[in-house]
C-alpha cells in the first residue's frame, strides 16, 4: 500500500485528489509551481479537513520535494502530449525507482508515454476526464495499462482507488498493438 502520495498540480483535480487521499489516510504532498494555486489549495483543504486534520498534508513548491518520498505520483497537468511528456520525463528522473507514476489522460496512448520513461512497468493511465473525476461523477474509475505494466503497479492503483471509494477497472491501452505471435516453422 502506498503511504505517500505526491500530487503534481493544485488546480481543481489536484485539490480534490489531495482531499480524497488525505481523508483515506494517505500522507499527501501537494505541489504547484504557482504559489497562488498552492495557497488556494491550502485554504480549501483547511476548510474541508479542519486545521487539526491537515497534519498528513504538506504543501510544497518544487516537484523534487513532492516526489522524493512518494510511493505514488499523480500528475494533474493538461492532457496534451507536450505537457505529459515533459512531466513524466521530470518525474521519472526525480522520483525514486520504486515510485509509480499515474497520469490522467483520455486522449494519449499510455504505452507511448510509458515508453518514454525508464520505468514503463510503473506507469499507468487514469482514463477519466479531470472534471468528471473531481466532481465524483462515478464510483468507477477506469485505468489503462500496457503489456509492460507490472502486477505490483496494478495492485497499488487498485488499492489506492478502492480506499478513495472507487471501483477500479483495468483495460489495455487501445493504441498499443497486441504482443506479436511468433510462429516456429
Amino acid at each position: 500500500m502506498p503511504t505517500t502520495v505526491a500530487i503534481i498540480g493544485a488546480g481543481p483535480l489536484g485539490r480534490w485528489l489531495a482531499l480524497s487521499a488525505a481523508r483515506a489516510g494517505y500522507r499527501v504532498l501537494l505541489e504547484d509551481v504557482m504559489p497562488t494555486n498552492l495557497r488556494h489549495a491550502q485554504e480549501a483543504l483547511r476548510a474541508e479537513l479542519g486545521p487539526d486534520n491537515l497534519t498528513n498534508v504538506a504543501f510544497v513548491s518544487t516537484i523534487e520535494d513532492a516526489v522524493r518520498q512518494a510511493d505514488l505520483v499523480v500528475d494533474c497537468v493538461p492532457d496534451e502530449l507536450e505537457s505529459k511528456l515533459e512531466i513524466l520525463w521530470l518525474l521519472d528522473r526525480l522520483a525514486p525507482p520504486r515510485t509509480v507514476l499515474a497520469t490522467p489522460t483520455t486522449r494519449l496512448s499510455i504505452a507511448d508515454l510509458a515508453n518514454c520513461t525508464y520505468r514503463p512497468e510503473k506507469v499507468i493511465a487514469i482514463a477519466a476526464e479531470a472534471s468528471a473525476l473531481s466532481a465524483g461523477a462515478s464510483s468507477e474509475i477506469n485505468l489503462r495499462t500496457t503489456t509492460r505494466t507490472s502486477p505490483e503497479t496494478a495492485a497499488l492503483l487498485d488499492q489506492f482507488w478502492r480506499r478513495l471509494g472507487f471501483t477500479p477497472t483495468f483495460a489495455p491501452d487501445p493504441a498499443e498493438p497486441p504482443p506479436s505471435l511468433t510462429v516456429k516453422p
